[in-house]
């Protein structure tokens, strides 16, 4: 019997793992997606890769068949490189009202143009987002990807009454397993209050970012002989030739199965050597530029992508110094502009992660962020603005320099300052004594009571006002 110090569920791996000594780490978690039994689970929900997977929300792929696991260890070929492909949407605040669904789409390539981090065939998803909210226990959120599997990140959690949101936290889901990357994602966002809140206080999502983790060839295609595609690409070193078995003295005879020579058509982006295959990683020369390396594979592209710079006698796409996202060589002192997170310095065309001393950060927060407002403009709602919107005043506030817009009182469109000083009301709302009150509920509670009120000029009074509205309103008008 196998020994181990881990619990019953860590056996089959372990064993798994002895059939094949040498397996990546990802490599145990296909077996047990393949030879999950998920009968009789509750929750169950359906992807769609390549084929049909029953996954539950509570229990994964199952209970897993370890007899079934250790016999194809034993054959099981290692699964290729994984990707990982990440984008980041607009930093655009978007509202999350509540009651109503919040859907925030983006389309990505599965990073075709970065060879590298090219994800085709997915494996898990991670979301990172930053949402700002009163109450975050009320959240509901679910990833639909672009083959239509929905995923819930994370639902409802009663107790949770924190209001601090997400800032930058990362959900992780396997129900996209085995789907394609390429597409159009949603992230959907429901609030549904369980008590009750100040309804002007909406959440924001802020900013969302996909992260794809996969691999760019299929997982389970059987591989056929491996051609030696490092000969692509690569100019031949004169006095060198390649020796064949044939060459070798002493080499046993024997007969090899010739692999069938393809005929069709090159990819666009092929030289005039050809190609073994229809795609860009099959040619045998490019027309442009190569993207890659001998361990990695190459393939053609057009252009090459951020992070790296082209290298025009060589036609090779070079990779750029850290840190920077677009170049012009090599050198730390190369850089036209940088990666996320990272500063460009323009005296020394370098990135850097503090501006040096005497310099400033020109990407300060957004619009939403301000705390300091220019001379020529007013702070209203934590943004720099020319005029006060409708429905706020200008106010000066003792012992500050920047001037603000303030809210008036509710239901005024316009008003003179804080308080009872309404000069406009808005629609279904009738202007009395500097205050705004609803049309529907101005009525009279006695008529002669009233009278009086109107005679003796006690409009003015909030108590007479409540009783005598019809009346007051009409003395105003």
């Amino acid at each position: 019997m196998h020994q181990c110090d881990g619990g019953a569920r860590d056996a089959p791996l372990l064993t798994v793992r002895e059939a094949r000594q040498v397996q990546p780490e990802r490599t145990p978690s296909h077996h047990r997606k393949r030879h999950g039994a998920p009968a009789g689970l509750d929750g169950l929900t359906s992807i769609m890769g390549d084929e049909v997977i029953n996954i539950s929300h509570l229990y994964g792929f199952g209970l897993v068949d370890a007899e079934a696991m250790v016999v194809e260890a034993k054959k099981w070929r290692n699964v290729p490189p994984q990707h990982t492909c990440t984008k980041t949407s607009d930093r655009r605040t978007r509202y999350i009202r509540a009651d109503q669904k919040l859907n925030a789409s983006m389309s990505t390539t599965g990073c075709s143009e970065q060879a590298d981090q090219h994800v085709v065939f997915l494996e898990h998803v991670v979301v990172r987002v930053l949402i700002v909210h009163p109450r975050r226990g009320d959240l509901e959120i679910n990833l639909i990807s672009p083959s239509g599997t929905r995923s819930q990140l994370l639902g409802q959690r009663l107790f949770d009454s924190s209001n601090e949101g997400f800032r930058n936290w990362e959900f992780m889901t396997v129900h996209c397993w085995g789907e394609k990357a390429e597409g159009t994602w949603t992230l959907e966002i429901t609030d549904s209050p369980s008590q009750l809140r100040n309804p002007e206080v909406l959440g924001k999502l802020k900013e969302w970012t996909l992260i794809l983790h996969g691999s760019s060839e299929h997982p389970y295609q059987t591989q056929g002989s491996q051609h030696s595609r490092s000969r692509m690409l690569e100019i031949p070193t004169a006095g060198k030739e390649l020796k064949t078995p044939d060459s070798v003295p002493g080499a046993p005879e024997h007969e090899e199965e010739e692999e069938e020579e393809y005929n069709g058509p090159c990819h666009h982006e092929c030289g005039d050597q050809g190609c073994d295959g229809p795609d860009a990683d099959h040619c045998l020369n490019c027309i442009h530029f190569s993207l890659g390396s001998l361990k990695t594979g190459r393939t053609c592209v057009s252009h090459c992508p951020l992070g790296y710079f082209e290298d025009e006698e060589a036609r090779r796409c070079r990779r750029c110094n850290r840190g920077c996202e677009k170049c012009v060589g090599r050198g730390p002192n190369e850089c036209r502009s940088c990666r996320r997170g990272l500063f460009f310095y323009s005296k020394e065309s370098a990135c850097v992660e503090t501006c040096p001393t005497g310099c400033f950060n020109d990407e300060g927060p957004g619009l939403e962020e301000c705390i300091q407002c220019a001379p020529d403009f007013l702070q209203q709602e934590w943004r720099c603005v020319r005029t006060c919107a409708p429905g706020y005043y200008r106010s000066e506030p003792a012992g500050f320099s920047q001037r603000m817009c303030r809210k008036c009182e509710e239901n005024c469109l316009s008003c003179q300052g804080p308080g009872t000083s309404c000069t406009q009301c808005k629609d279904g709302y009738s202007l009395i004594s500097r205050m705004c009150i609803m049309n529907a509920t101005c009525n009279n509670a006695d008529e002669v009571f009233c009278e009086m009120v109107k005679s003796n000029r006690l409009c003015e009074k909030k108590l007479f006002r409540q009783f005598c509205c019809r009346t007051c309103l009409m003395t105003a008008g």
